[in-house]
C-alpha cells in the first residue's frame, strides 16, 4: 500500500523597497498552489513584489517566474494592491499552463 503525499510547490517571495507581511506571503502561496490543479509538474515559483517610487496609484508590481519542465513562464502585472496583482498573475499563468498542457496532450 502506498501513501500519496502532495507537497506544496516551493515558492520564493522577495519584496523590494518594502517588507511583505506574512498575510501577503500566505495569500500568494495559496493562490500559486491552485496552479497545481491545472498542471502538476510545476517545480517552483519565484515571486518578486516591488513598490515603485512614483506618484501613480498603480505602483505595486508583481512578477512571477514559474519553473516547469521545458521552459519557464514569466508574468508581470502592475496594480493598486499586491493581492490584485497576484490574482491577475495567477490567472494569466493558469491560461498559459492550460495551453501548455493542451499542446503536450495533442503531441503525445
Amino acid at each position: 500500500m502506498f501513501n500519496l503525499i502532495l507537497l506544496d510547490m516551493k515558492v520564493n517571495v522577495q519584496s523590494v523597497n518594502f517588507n511583505a507581511d506574512q498575510k501577503l506571503i500566505d495569500f500568494t502561496q495559496k493562490k500559486l498552489d491552485k496552479l497545481e490543479h491545472f498542471y502538476d509538474k510545476v517545480i517552483f515559483a519565484d515571486v518578486y513584489l516591488k513598490v515603485q517610487n512614483t506618484s501613480a496609484k498603480e505602483n505595486k508590481i508583481t512578477e512571477i517566474l514559474l519553473s516547469i519542465p521545458g521552459g519557464d513562464l514569466m508574468v508581470k502585472k502592475t496594480c493598486k494592491k499586491f493581492e490584485e496583482c497576484v490574482d491577475e498573475c495567477v490567472n494569466s499563468l493558469q491560461r498559459q499552463l492550460i495551453k501548455r498542457k493542451e499542446k503536450l496532450s495533442t503531441h503525445a
